[in-house]
């Protein structure tokens, strides 16, 4: 069963020390592509390296709420020309978060806008965090035209989700909805149409369920899609082949075969 891991981390030091035999385990898997997003403007040409010298994955640059501190009003100038020079399949991980400490709301609505803008004059989707600000986020869109993108690890409503399918935008789900107490995400997948739909782990964030406690990994995207056919009582393949469609449309990702080598080991490569 082939996957694409629409969201993973894979930059973040938790990897550096077995980055290769993740991969490889992926790969093994079935994952035949990873979308790895960066979340501040010192990570991205770590983000730029790794996705050059390993094979299928596919870098996105942004700049992560959680990390406004981090930013300056410069980085968006500089994300600008970022990605005149360098191929990117989204613009992010961006969004809003009002669940942390000192959300500094103001300087976090302007980091978010101007990536909007910067999405719509370089012609790429959006990689969204939405944290207990899935309401404002989908205003914000309503109010934006030719906009289209994903909001990862969804939480929200029914209502939430039907909304930003109308507005062309996608729901990622990973291992929170894999856990029996997750009614509401449950609700959502049983309802939404299967064309709005991505799989991710965040790894190394957000473990499913059995896996509490632990590093998360790609090669457990499968238990997702497992999870997803139950909830809506199809088959895994159906799931799995739909949600690689709908990833390599919004990201603009390469037709992979099937049985192409697992996504491990180093490549050669230039822009």
């Amino acid at each position: 069963m082939a996957l694409i891991d629409s969201h993973i981390h894979l930059d973040m030091p938790a990897f550096d020390t077995d980055r290769e035999a993740v991969c490889r385990r992926a790969g093994e898997a079935g994952i035949r592509a990873m979308v790895v997003p960066a979340t501040s403007a010192s990570t991205w040409p770590r983000v730029h390296a790794l996705c050059n010298r390993m094979p299928h994955l596919y870098p996105a640059y942004g700049l992560h709420p959680y990390f406004t501190q981090e930013h300056r009003h410069a980085h968006l100038g500089a994300l600008d020309e970022w990605l005149d020079t360098h191929q990117a399949v989204a613009i992010g991980e961006c969004g809003l978060d009002w669940f942390i400490d000192h959300p500094q709301p103001d300087l976090q609505r302007r980091y978010f806008h101007g990536q909007i803008e910067l999405a719509r004059r370089h012609d790429l989707p959006l990689i969204m965090h939405a944290r207990r600000a899935e309401e404002e986020v989908l205003q914000t869109l309503r109010k934006t035209s030719n906009v289209r993108g994903v909001v990862h690890s969804f939480a929200g409503s029914e209502e939430q989700a039907r909304q930003l399918w109308q507005l062309g935008i996608h729901i990622g789900l990973g291992g929170p909805l894999t856990y029996d107490r997750a009614r509401r995400l449950h609700r959502v997948v049983a309802s939404m149409p299967l064309e709005q739909l991505l799989l991710e782990t965040d790894a190394p964030d957000q473990p499913g369920s059995g896996h509490q406690g632990e590093r998360n990994e790609p090669c457990w995207l499968g238990e997702v899609a497992h999870a997803v056919a139950r909830i809506r009582d199809e088959d895994p393949a159906t799931i799995a082949r739909a949600t690689c469609a709908n990833a390599r449309r919004l990201f603009g990702l390469p037709d992979l075969d099937v049985s192409e080598a697992a996504p491990a080991g180093e490549r050669v490569h230039q822009d």
